[in-house]
């Protein structure tokens, strides 16, 4: 895994909104173009009209309801990174808690019909090589900052501020 680490440590290093955005799109060209490309996700850009029209719900709901998922896969991929660290340090390897966290995020992702989000998570829940679940985190990070870039940075911000006490 160490040697993936440079791209998501660059997202959450970035020191400003325009600067994250810039490394999430970059490192969604680099995996969507690269080793993830079999998944057909480089072109791929999520519009709300499938959620509004499913589900009866009016824009300004589903902008805030995507909002609030941005913020969650924010948080949720710090969790992801701490699962996928035990999960290297030991020998038993129960990957429960990774997939149902998973599971979690892609129940979210498939109501607001976020066709990236909902692949990256259910190949997440299937796979057991922490080299490939890694890159597709990235991915899932990427995506998300990429969908909401203030709730992504402002999210990474509080967390940051957070942990530093």
């Amino acid at each position: 895994m160490n040697n993936h680490n440079r791209y998501i440590f660059t997202l959450y290093s970035s020191t400003n909104m325009h600067n994250m955005l810039e490394n999430a799109v970059n490192l969604s060209n680099n995996l969507f173009s690269g080793q993830l490309a079999d998944l057909n996700l480089l072109d791929y850009r999520y519009t709300p009209d499938d959620a509004i029209a499913e589900l009866g719900l009016d824009l300004d709901l589903v902008n805030h309801l995507v909002e609030d998922y941005v913020v969650q896969i924010v948080k949720s991929n710090m969790t992801f990174l701490g699962y996928i660290k035990d999960l290297e340090s030991t020998r038993n390897m129960n990957y429960t808690p990774l997939r149902e966290l998973a599971h979690k995020n892609l129940g979210v992702a498939r109501n607001l019909r976020i066709y990236d989000a909902q692949i990256l998570l259910e190949k997440i829940m299937k796979e057991d090589d922490l080299d490939i679940i890694f890159l597709y985190l990235e991915g899932l990070f990427a995506c998300a900052t990429i969908l909401r870039p203030q709730h992504a940075f402002n999210t990474l911000k509080l967390i940051k501020i957070k942990y530093s006490f």
